[in-house]
């Protein structure tokens, strides 16, 4: 039975910094201990990826701004009710900086 509604607290904060170290997110995606990005995702020059999601690449082209971005990693049911991407805002996955550090790299590719 599928979700009516987002649940509450799932938006982007208004006043969230997303200036973050591309080169940090970086790392963050990669380590499967923490983003754990590669595992659903292809990312170029990444050994094994996962193919559960899709591939991150010409982000600026499919997200009109950072913050589209943003929101769709900090919670990535609000479009998809059925998405298997972990909330990583919503459910505090990542600290503050990193998130904005995530979404930094993720733009650049």
């Amino acid at each position: 039975m599928p979700l009516a509604a987002p649940l509450a607290g799932a938006d982007l904060p208004e006043d969230i910094n997303l200036d973050g170290d591309p080169e940090a997110g970086r790392q963050i995606a990669f380590d499967r201990s923490k983003g754990n990005c590669v595992s659903c995702h292809v990312i170029t020059g990444v050994p094994s990826p996962g193919s559960i999601g899709p591939v991150l690449t010409a982000i600026q082209t499919r997200f009109p701004s950072k913050r589209e971005l943003a929101k769709q990693i900090w919670d990535p049911m609000v479009r998809n009710p059925d998405a298997v991407m972990p909330p990583f805002g919503r459910h505090e996955i990542l600290l503050p900086k990193e998130f904005a550090d995530v979404v930094s790299f993720v733009w650049t590719l």
